[in-house]
């Protein structure tokens, strides 16, 4: 295993968390109380992909989801050009011009990227990657002092 973190080897564990928002916490209060955080590292470790699915994907949710993408790359190719336009008008056509066809060229690239699948993913989801654990770790020259700050912090509540 190679050591791409940027922690010194032999550094120590000043203190483990649940979640990385408490990890976040003891580190932003080390911040707080002018401790050398240059020296702290947050590892997360027993990595684990979570997803989370959201809902049924279905002919309708496909092309609805690719024509709103497309609407929004037309809307911005449309307005792009729309600065190019001679006159006022121009320039609003050029925005719906623009608009209606990433409109149509979306919800089409939405249904025939849905009939490639063949059912194999008739869902939607999120997903992200979650430890079951986050320690802080610190250089070892500084470790006391991090675990005595620390303390404070844990007396706070």
């Amino acid at each position: 295993m190679s050591a791409s973190v940027s922690m010194p080897l032999g550094g120590v564990q000043v203190g483990s968390y649940e979640n990385y928002e408490q990890a976040q916490r003891a580190v932003d209060f080390l911040s707080d109380e002018k401790f050398p955080v240059e020296n702290v590292t947050i590892i997360g470790t027993d990595l684990r992909m979570v997803e989370r699915v959201t809902g049924r994907l279905s002919w309708g949710r496909a092309i609805a989801a690719g024509a709103a993408s497309g609407a929004w790359f037309g809307l911005f190719v449309g307005l792009l050009l729309g600065i190019f336009a001679a006159d006022g008008g121009g320039w609003i056509g050029s925005v719906l011009t623009g608009l209606l066809i990433g409109l149509v060229f979306g919800a089409v690239f939405g249904a025939v990227g849905y009939s490639t699948s063949r059912g194999q993913r008739d869902f939607t989801s999120t997903s992200k990657v979650v430890a079951s654990r986050y320690d802080v770790m610190c250089a070892p020259q500084h470790a006391e002092q991090a675990r005595a700050e620390l303390a404070k912090l844990s007396l706070r509540g």
